[in-house]
């Protein structure tokens, strides 16, 4: 069984060609990260038409890289969940005219789930090991960080565990680059330059490292960058180096932590990695690391897995379909995911 995929949540336009079993046949990503650096962040008025501006060519690369007419494709699957509903609007509109065009089902898929199920995918001629069902994921990306319990490759047996009161991991990076001066995104510069650094010269205490909780949050952290840069700045380059590895390592060992303990509270051995943050190296090693401690498998995507990408969304349309599901040409876009939360946002007693 073939899928096409298609992604537009944010901004990345991206289309995919995959197998039922996970195996990418392609996946071709438009990124915008040059169109949206300039002003810090994405403009979602310009993300949209930048998606409208290069979903066709880029579903035409995928179709042609993987050798394949669109007649040969068993289902399109789309992201309609959540994200920009403007850019999702692009995806969804260009998925419906594609399945109705070559009479082939649509099928809509949670943007969430995609991460979730991206560890699946299978990139190259080596095999990746799997994880078994159940496992606890970390979804940890630019607009969500979250902890699932997930059973089974579908919403429906996916557990919100705990979540992020406020920001998402990923926000704390970028706008910590931002404050450092070392622009837009800010993940992938603030790992690069937090292995030159020294964790231990400047004091970023963890957010909310103790207690039991599940719960996160990331909005305490970035004030306290933020105060650093208004009282101590400018800093050197070492400097800079040196809080990017103190924030990094406050936010990675938090992250670690309940990932793994909600794996020895749900009595789980196969943890999972997703999301933007995931391509993170320090997220990455430490764990490997703690779950390896406690005699629980870890498991990472591929980087090209991590990042927003329709690899994902194919795979996760692919299960889908094969649970007899698909859509009919009312399919929304919205903002909401269908993964139902049970983390309340703000602060104070729960």
């Amino acid at each position: 069984m073939l899928v096409l995929g298609i992604e537009s949540s944010c901004d990345e336009t991206g289309a995919a060609v995959v197998r039922a079993d996970g195996a990418v046949l392609s996946d071709i990503v438009h990124s915008q990260v040059r169109l949206h650096a300039a002003f810090g962040g994405v403009v979602p008025e310009l993300a949209s038409r930048d998606h409208a501006k290069n979903v066709v060519p880029v579903v035409r690369e995928a179709l042609a890289v993987a050798g394949v007419e669109l007649g040969s494709i068993d289902a399109v699957a789309v992201t309609h969940r959540p994200g920009l509903v403007g850019a999702l609007l692009v995806g969804v509109q260009v998925a419906k005219g594609l399945a109705w065009a070559a009479d082939k089902p649509l099928v809509g898929v949670d943007h969430l789930m995609g991460h979730l199920l991206a560890i699946f995918l299978r990139r190259g001629d080596a095999p990746a090991p799997m994880p078994q069902f159940p496992f606890v994921a970390l979804l940890a990306s630019g607009g969500h960080t979250a902890i699932y319990r997930v059973d089974e490759a579908h919403a429906d047996s996916v557990r919100e565990l705990g979540a992020t009161r406020d920001d998402a991991a990923g926000e704390a990076f970028d706008k910590t680059a931002k404050m450092l001066g070392l622009g837009y995104p800010g993940g992938p510069v603030v790992d690069r330059l937090a292995r030159l650094g020294d964790p231990n010269a400047f004091k970023l205490l963890a957010p909310m490292a103790h207690g039991s909780t599940l719960e996160m949050s990331f909005s305490g952290i970035k004030t306290q960058v933020a105060e650093l840069v208004r009282t101590r700045g400018p800093f050197s380059e070492a400097q800079i180096a040196d809080i990017c590895a103190s924030f990094q390592r406050a936010v990675t060992s938090v992250l670690a932590k309940k990932l793994v303990m909600a794996a020895v509270s749900e009595g789980v051995a196969h943890v999972v990695i997703g999301g933007g943050v995931a391509a993170n190296s320090e997220l990455r090693a430490r764990v490997s690391a703690l779950a390896e401690s406690h005699g629980i498998t870890a498991h990472a995507p591929s980087l090209a897995s991590c990042t927003d990408n329709a690899a994902m969304i194919a795979y996760a349309g692919a299960c889908r379909f094969a649970r007899g599901e698909r859509d009919g040409w009312d399919l929304l876009a919205t903002s909401q995911s269908v993964l139902v939360k049970s983390t309340r946002k703000g602060r104070g007693r729960r």
